[in-house]
C-alpha cells in the first residue's frame, strides 16, 4: 500500500513509518520542507492529494513543551497545529477523484475528563469540560469525513507515549538517570501509557484491516499510576526515585490547564482496540521500560 502521513517526521511519525515499511508499505511524508519521499503542505493545497491507499494525520504542537509559556498565543498554536492540518487532509481527501481506502487521524485521551474513579472506554460520550476536552472534541470533529464518503475512517486517541527517541521518556530520562526523579504530585493519578511500538502497531493495524473503524484508544491494557510508573522507571534504570515533584511546581512550570494533565489522570481502557484484534507487544510497564532503557 501507498501511505501518506501528514506530520510524519516526528517521534511517532518515524515509528509508524518504520513499522509500515517493515510490513512492505511505501510511505510519503507531508511536512514543511520537501525532499525524498516528501511533499509540503503547500503542495498538498495546490495540487491535491497524491495517489495513495491510506492517509494518516499526526500533526500537533507539543502541548507539554516546557519552553513555551501557557498564554493565548501558544494555546492558539496548539489548536491550529491540530485543527488546520487535519482540515487540510480532510479537504484533500474529499476533493480527490480517487480517494484513499482509509483515513486514520490522531486524537488524544485528553478527551476524557480527569477522574480518580471513572473508567473510560471508547464508548464514553465526549463532554466539553475544559481546554483539553474541547480541543480533542474539536480535533475529532475536524477529522470527520462526510457520512456518505467511501473512505473508511479511524480515530486513535493516544495516551502517554513511551519510547527511546522522544515522548515522555526524553523529558524525564536525565532527572531519573542522576537519581533525582520521583513521583509527580500525589503519585496516585492514573498514568495511561503506551509503548511507541504498540502505538505504531495500532495505526498499522487500523490501516491494514478493513473491518477496523471508529475510535480506538491508544493505551496499554494494563494501566498504572504515576507512582507505579515512577518505581518501574527507577527499577529499569537502577536508580532511586525519592525526590517528588510537588504539584505547585508543576502548575508554576506549565500552568493549571497543562498541569492537570500531569497531576490528575484518567483510567483509560483500550476496549475497542482489543476487540479489533490488535495484539500488544508491551502491555507490562516493566517490560516496556526494560526494552526502552536497554536500547538507549
Amino acid at each position: 500500500m501507498q501511505v501518506i502521513i501528514g506530520g510524519g517526521s516526528g517521534f511517532l511519525g518515524t515509528a509508524i513509518r518504520r513499522t509500515l515499511q517493515q510490513n512492505g508499505h511505501k510511505v510519503t511524508i507531508i511536512s514543511r520542507t520537501s525532499g525524498a519521499d516528501r511533499i509540503t503542505w503547500n503542495q498538498l493545497e495546490k495540487t491535491g492529494l497524491p495517489q495513495c491507499d491510506a492517509v494518516v494525520g499526526l500533526s500537533g504542537e507539543n502541548i507539554l513543551n516546557p519552553l513555551k509559556r501557557w498564554n493565548e498565543q501558544f494555546q492558539n498554536e496548539v489548536r491550529d497545529s491540530r485543527l488546520k492540518t487535519t482540515a487540510s487532509l480532510v479537504k484533500a481527501i474529499t476533493q480527490s477523484t480517487n480517494p484513499p481506502k482509509v483515513f486514520v487521524n490522531t486524537s488524544a485521551i485528553g478527551i476524557y475528563p480527569s477522574s480518580a474513579t471513572e473508567v473510560y472506554t471508547e464508548d464514553f460520550p465526549a463532554k466539553d469540560i475544559d481546554y483539553m476536552t474541547k480541543l480533542c472534541i474539536d480535533w475529532e470533529e475536524a477529522a470527520k469525513l462526510p457520512s456518505n464518503h467511501k473512505t473508511r475512517q479511524v480515530i486513535v486517541r493516544t495516551g502517554l507515549v513511551l519510547g527511546k527517541d522522544g515522548g515522555a521518556i526524553q523529558q524525564m530520562i536525565w532527572p531519573f538517570w542522576f537519581g533525582v526523579g520521583g513521583i509527580i504530585g500525589s503519585g496516585t493519578q492514573f498514568f495511561p501509557w503506551i509503548h511507541v511500538d504498540d502505538l505504531a502497531g495500532i495505526f498499522t493495524h487500523a490501516i491494514e484491516n478493513d473491518d477496523v473503524t471508529g475510535v480506538l484508544n491508544g493505551v496499554s491494557p494494563k494501566i498504572v499510576t504515576n507512582h507505579g510508573f515512577t518505581k518501574a522507571f527507577g527499577r529499569a534504570l537502577c536508580r532511586p526515585t525519592i525526590f517528588p515533584l510537588p504539584g505547585f511546581v508543576v502548575n508554576a512550570m506549565f500552568g493549571p490547564d497543562r498541569g492537570v494533565m500531569l497531576l490528575e489522570g484518567q483510567n483509560v481502557k483500550p476496549k475497542r482496540t482489543l476487540e479489533s484484534g490488535y495484539k500488544y507487544r508491551y502491555d507490562d510497564i516493566d517490560e516496556a521500560l526494560k526494552d526502552i532503557v536497554s536500547s538507549k
